[in-house]
């Protein structure tokens, strides 16, 4: 794997009494898949809204190091309205799309955040407006067909089935032509045959388009199947760090998920003697 492309360091937020999350520290390498996993409220979800600027931390800070002429950027600095042109891009567990526009027009959406031309120039759509527009439409149709949406291109969202919605909005946040994409639980919602090409398009945005990904998943086979690394989460605290392999075989995750020997048997129910054979 290559260099650093965003670190967190010390990461911790507290909302009121909640310690959320409790100095979190990582670091996302160029080119790789590098996955949060843990049980429910874990913080997980609540790093990735760190990074995407929609929490301040209490204490720490996130560094990006995309930016290669200007040096690193303290993200925990920038407006949230900056993240997107800074090179990251983010789907979320609950999609966010617009319903009553096509595929295509909402893919669109994504590519003018780096829209160079002005309101007039817009507004009495000037050559400039004109290519601009161009060059829009064609890498959205690649993206289109990268992921095979060709089908539904011209599709209103709303009638679109929940599988096919979340491979439009992981094109949508592709047509931002990111540097880090942050991937939302990629697989919630999906069946056995969804994830699995979800687990393809993921190789695909890493491998062909040189993408790194963050990812937060729940799903261990498509962690396992995708991730160069992993860090396992609990309780706002880092767990563990390493190959899917060896988190999911650390004692603490393990118990994380699963808890200790005792609280396993607690679940046991004892057996009940049958009545007929109890001593009068």
């Amino acid at each position: 794997m290559g260099d650093v492309l965003l670190s967190a360091q010390d990461l911790s937020v507290r909302f009121g009494g909640v310690l959320a999350v409790n100095k979190v520290s990582f670091e996302v390498r160029q080119g790789e898949v590098f996955t949060l996993i843990g049980p429910n409220g874990a913080g997980k979800t609540t790093v990735f809204n760190l990074i995407s600027r929609l929490y301040q931390p209490t204490s720490g800070q996130i560094v990006w190091h995309g930016e290669p002429q200007g040096g690193p950027v303290v993200l925990t600095q920038q407006a949230p309205h900056r993240i997107a042109n800074l090179g990251i891009a983010r789907t979320f567990q609950n999609i966010e799309l617009f319903e009553h526009a096509s595929v295509l027009h909402n893919l669109l959406v994504g590519y003018h955040c780096h829209a160079t031309t002005g309101f007039w120039s817009r507004l009495f759509f000037t050559p400039a407006t004109r290519r601009s527009e161009l060059t829009a439409r064609r890498k959205a149709e690649e993206v289109i067909e990268l992921l095979d949406l060709q089908h539904h291109r011209d599709a209103m969202v709303a009638g679109l089935p929940y599988g096919v919605r979340k491979v439009v909005e992981l094109a949508r946040a592709l047509c931002t032509e990111p540097k880090l994409l942050l991937l939302d639980e990629p697989s919630s919602g999906l069946n056995v045959e969804e994830t699995a090409d979800m687990a393809f398009w993921i190789q695909d945005i890493q491998q062909e388009l040189g993408i790194s990904v963050l990812m937060v998943e729940h799903d261990m086979t498509l962690v396992s199947k995708v991730s160069d690394r992993v860090l396992a989460m609990n309780q706002g605290e880092v767990l563990a760090m390493g190959t899917a392999r060896e988190v999911q075989q650390d004692a603490r995750v393990i118990e994380a998920y699963l808890g200790t020997v005792d609280d396993v048997s607690s679940l046991r129910r004892t057996p009940q003697a049958n009545p007929a054979e109890v001593a009068p």
